[in-house]
């Protein structure tokens, strides 16, 4: 048998190597439940899913040949950085659920804005009048935070209920599609734009806990907060005290600060479910028929620019979520 090449950190079924022989002919390759300390001193490259269930205590340094990981997901954050050499590069795989995450994006936009939960609370009770208070999008504006793939995705589709866009990414450059870029450090200028603002920023050392008392302070008193990004850009007591002291105020969240993937549970240190301002969906905006199929086949073709000697796209600077010794996060509360 032919010694692998790649490694794979994902459940094993058919589906997964379909995908892997029709993208990487001629590349050799194994299930890491089904590898054996004879298979690894071949291996280059490997695909990696899910940390907590596929890598567990699996030793990558037992691998030295190993230059290249990509991530299906398009996150790095919970990456064990330190459990692998320094020489191995990283990529994530950026962009593969913008469209999916950008249509999730508005639909909490369009619950928290025209309060369809208390709508159809109504509607079930037989209460015809009065009508939630409901808001638009038509005519207003947008701040969305980290304009990569999923940002412009979801102004994409913003721009067709007649919105006007203001955008944030790292350098403050102009992209097609908004009336104004901020820079990063200008995050209370973007913020304060926004009737609503759209978090689709990555979690690093430079975005963790960024969205603090003293940004939601700048942002409208009424504006509707829409987190589809990682839960841990936004401070959580912060945001908990600003819903409760404006009841104006709405937000629709996705990500949270406290997941448990192992038994498929949300930890919560705030009720945030009670709050009447609040619309949230558990983490589940990368979900649908086919998503996965499509995610996985973005992720393998960029494995195949690896192999066939190419640049890989969205090779990370792993050195944006690595923490130095003794650097506390500014997410704490």
């Amino acid at each position: 048998m032919t010694a692998p090449r790649l490694l794979v950190a994902l459940r094993s079924r058919d589906e997964v190597g379909k995908v892997l022989d029709g993208r990487l002919p001629g590349i050799p390759w194994r299930f890491t439940s089904e590898s054996s300390p004879s298979d690894r001193a071949s291996i280059e490259a490997l695909l990696l899913g899910s940390v907590a269930r596929d890598l567990r205590d699996f030793n990558v340094r037992a691998l030295p040949r190993l230059s290249f990981v990509q991530r299906v997901y398009a996150g790095v954050d919970d990456i064990p950085f330190e459990r692998f050499p320094r020489e191995v590069r990283f990529a994530g795989n950026v962009g593969a659920y913008a469209p999916f995450v950008a249509e999730h994006a508005v639909a909490l936009a369009l619950a928290a804005a025209r309060e369809l939960p208390r709508a159809h609370e109504l509607a079930r009770l037989g209460e015809l009048r009065p009508p939630p208070a409901q808001r638009l999008l038509y005519g207003r504006t947008a701040t969305i935070l980290g304009y990569g793939e999923i940002g412009r995705a979801i102004g994409d589709r913003l721009q067709g209920f007649g919105m006007r866009l203001f955008g944030l990414n790292r350098t403050g450059r102009m992209a097609p599609g908004v009336v104004g870029m901020f820079p990063a450090h200008r995050l209370k200028e973007a913020v304060a734009e926004g009737d609503y603002v759209f978090d689709a920023r990555p979690l690093t050392r430079w975005t963790e806990g960024t969205i603090d008392s003293a940004v939601l302070a700048a942002m409208k008193p009424d504006a509707v907060f829409l987190n589809i990004g990682r839960a841990g850009t936004v401070q959580e007591e912060a945001l908990f005290r600003h819903l409760l002291d404006h009841p104006e105020f709405r937000a629709g969240l996705d990500v949270w600060w406290h997941e448990r993937f192992a038994d498929g549970r949300i930890d919560h240190r705030f009720p945030f479910g009670d709050l009447p301002n609040v619309v949230g969906t558990p983490h589940s905006a990368g979900f649908g028929p086919g998503v996965e199929e499509y995610v996985l086949d973005r992720a393998v073709e960029n494995l195949g620019r690896f192999f066939t000697g190419e640049q890989p796209r969205h090779v990370v600077d792993r050195t944006e979520y690595e923490r130095p010794k003794g650097e506390l996060g500014r997410g704490v509360d």
